[in-house]
């Protein structure tokens, strides 16, 4: 199911995932325009390489990364990243600290 039209309901993001999981563990990838996010796709990316199903724990990690979409906590995991990635850089940048490569 294409969803570039707007935000996708619960209902569309659990059959995208199932049908996507069906075309991967058949050696297909990972179509994009799911609404399904950046985790649970490489999850489901894994098992698309393996190129023979997946074993069960792939299953099982694909399974766990889209409730972690559902539920909010890949989002806010995303959130988090971002904020120390950028804490990270803005400290770099502090008058009187150098970076990497250039001299003052």
């Amino acid at each position: 199911m294409d969803v570039r039209g707007g935000r996708p309901s619960e209902e569309q993001l659990r059959r995208n995932f199932e049908a996507v999981l069906v075309e991967v563990r058949n050696g297909h990838g990972v179509r994009t325009e799911t609404g399904l996010d950046s985790r649970t796709e490489q999850a489901l990316w894994v098992i698309a390489r393996a190129q023979g199903g997946g074993t069960e724990e792939m299953i099982h990690n694909a399974r766990t990364a889209f409730a972690g979409q559902l539920d909010g906590s890949n989002a806010e995991a995303r959130r988090v990243e971002l904020a120390d990635t950028i804490a990270e850089r803005a400290a770099r940048q502090r008058p009187g600290s150098e970076r990497p490569g250039r001299r003052r």
